[in-house]
């Protein structure tokens, strides 16, 4: 392999972890003053560095500080690899995410053209998927090695969910795939150039409206946020990280964080034109501007993904675990189904892939 390009990949590997990282960093200031607006509060703002407290910005910073600083407990009845192994797994695999997710189409310099997606992945949606799925593990994991009966629960009671709405998460993305003919998420970006009927851009969110409403739900549901929040719910719920502090406890924190990133970033690149801007050739943009336009389009998208998600954590109030699968098997299953079967049907009889 090409040195040049060898480095290049690690060099967008590592700039799409900072950009988790960073904006997952982000992400617990704006939830906290977000809520706040909404609850006719302040929110954040007594963290300062010399009188300056920059609107709670500092936060952030201050959580990282006493979560590295605090006393990393476990439990005498628990399993101390397990414990330590557990808030990687979950943590570990949702950072993979990121390097599939397709932040630009090419950028020419010097004559070369690079990817702008991190990973070239003929099958990027199968290894979201994949690696989303891995993070169950490390929830009951978690639970397990705590050694006790009420984090296991926990951790039972987040599996359940999370291996619940992986399946309407997976049909619901099947329907906008097979109009896109593709696995690709680069290809089904560029599959969302151009119009619809002359006005509209061709997006997912207006081919597979209901798609797009049903993949947000089970998202809110697989990212364990409220109002799904039934492995978490510290205030009458005993979670599947109970036994957890410290730096633990943070990557459990942070992981949550990330899946919403992760998502937000598979519902912006396939429902809302990746980085396609309307009514714009983006790749026909004149280079190197034309690669930063397209980053800084698939960066407001899923900004503004989080941003909704954020919405309706702040509104709903949280459910009963009954009503939560029974939304997921009972409502959002049967529903993705049949979607997806009217997605086929249409596609059988009035056009081919990406037609």
């Amino acid at each position: 392999m090409d040195p040049f390009l060898a480095g290049w990949t690690v060099l967008k590997v590592a700039l799409a972890l900072a950009f988790g990282m960073n904006l997952a960093g982000f992400l617990g200031w704006v939830e906290r003053k977000q809520s706040a607006l909404m609850q006719d509060r302040i929110g954040a703002n007594r963290a300062s560095i010399f009188g300056f407290r920059a609107l709670g910005l500092f936060h952030p910073l201050a959580d990282a500080i006493k979560l590295a600083t605090k006393a990393d407990f476990v439990p005498p009845e628990g399993d101390r690899l397990l414990h330590a192994l557990a808030p990687a797994v979950s943590l570990g695999f949702s950072l993979l995410c990121l390097a599939a997710l397709p932040f630009g189409d090419r950028l020419e310099v010097a004559g070369r053209s690079l990817s702008l997606q991190p990973l070239e992945l003929s099958a990027g949606v199968v290894f979201v998927l994949a690696m989303l799925s891995v993070g169950v593990h490390g929830v009951v994991m978690a639970g397990y090695a705590s050694g006790s009966n009420y984090a296991l629960l926990g951790g039972l009671r987040g599996a359940a969910q999370m291996m619940s709405y992986e399946v309407t998460l997976a049909l619901t993305l099947l329907g906008a795939l097979f109009l896109y003919g593709t696995l690709d998420l680069q290809e089904a970006v560029r599959q969302q150039g151009g119009t619809l009927m002359g006005f509209l851009p061709r997006w997912g969110i207006f081919l597979q409206p209901a798609a797009f409403v049903l993949f947000l739900t089970a998202a809110a549901a697989e990212t364990k946020r409220a109002p799904f929040d039934l492995p978490e719910g510290e205030s009458e719920i005993v979670g599947y990280f109970a036994e957890y502090s410290g730096m633990k406890f943070g990557m459990f924190l942070i992981n949550d964080f990330i899946e919403s990133i992760v998502l937000s970033g598979l519902a912006a690149a396939l429902f809302l034109g990746g980085w396609q801007v309307p009514w714009t050739d983006a790749a026909a943009l004149p280079q190197p501007w034309g690669g930063l336009v397209q980053v800084g389009a698939f960066t407001a998208k899923v900004g503004a993904v989080l941003f909704l998600l954020m919405q309706v954590r702040w509104t709903l109030p949280r459910f009963r675990f009954d009503q939560l699968l029974d939304l997921g098997w009972k409502m959002l299953l049967p529903l993705s189904l049949a979607n997806l079967l009217a997605t086929v049907w249409a596609v059988h009889l009035w056009g081919g892939h990406g037609g």
